[in-house]
């Protein structure tokens, strides 16, 4: 695990340095599309019958636990990491508009990125499931607060604006979680889930998570306010955000 950690901290570096070198996008966008760039070619290697890359590739993939990757590693911190910087107060005037964006946005997407891709794939040999689709869009729909956050500042988009896509980028991981549950387990049992079944998880996963983040928010406060040492806030700060 240490092995592949290390392998894609060197390929993201290696990736933003030739974004920032060469194709000078804004970083968050270079490194995506380069990404997709590497995707698109091993596709096409591997229509020309060069299959090894594309080998190395799947075995690759098969050995990540992504329910562990995702959930427990990369989305706690990238949430912690955004939610650092947004203002309570402020979020809080913006609240009606950012639950109105964070459900039916991330519903919006997930549905026009599975049937777009239903209707796409089979065009290069590809077909799906449209569950599979489904599960894809719901996955890809959640945006990254760091990302969109860093292209607001760029941008000189209005403080409202700001707060309004900032504040929603954080709500729609949790909604995207429960909608990527909810069409997975649609995909894998071949039938839909029930209406109390959504709502059970939408609760657990995002009630809970505000009542769990606000009571080791205000445990942390605490513990920082008591100190005047960088060393252990630092410490303190990345074992919350780990949680």
């Amino acid at each position: 695990m240490l092995d592949l950690t290390a392998a894609f901290l060197v390929l993201t570096a290696l990736l933003a340095y030739l974004n920032h070198r060469f194709v000078k996008l804004p970083s968050t966008i270079g490194v995506m599309t380069i990404a997709l760039s590497l995707s698109a070619l091993l596709f096409g290697l591997d229509k020309l019958g060069i299959t090894t890359l594309r080998d190395h590739g799947v075995e690759l993939v098969r050995s990540i636990d992504f329910g562990a990757v995702l959930m427990q590693g990369m989305l706690s911190l990238l949430l912690f990491a955004g939610a650092l910087h947004v203002d309570l107060s402020e979020l809080k005037a913006f609240r009606w508009q950012v639950g109105l964006l964070a459900v039916f946005g991330t519903l919006t997407s997930t549905l026009a990125v599975g049937f777009g891709l239903f209707v796409i794939l089979p065009w290069i040999g590809l077909a799906l499931p449209l569950s599979y689709c489904l599960v894809f869009g719901a996955l890809i729909s959640p945006t990254d607060p760091i990302a969109v956050m860093a292209i607001l500042k760029s941008a000189g988009a209005p403080q409202s604006v700001e707060m309004v896509i900032a504040g929603e980028s954080l709500f729609n991981d949790g909604v995207g979680v429960v909608f990527f549950t909810l069409i997975l387990a649609m995909a894998l049992a071949g039938e839909p889930p029930t209406v109390a079944g959504g709502a059970m998880l939408l609760l657990r996963e995002a009630g809970g998570g505000i009542v769990f983040g606000l009571a080791l928010g205000a445990l942390v406060f605490y513990l920082l306010k008591s100190i005047d040492s960088y060393q252990e806030e630092v410490l303190i700060t990345l074992a919350a955000a780990r949680r």
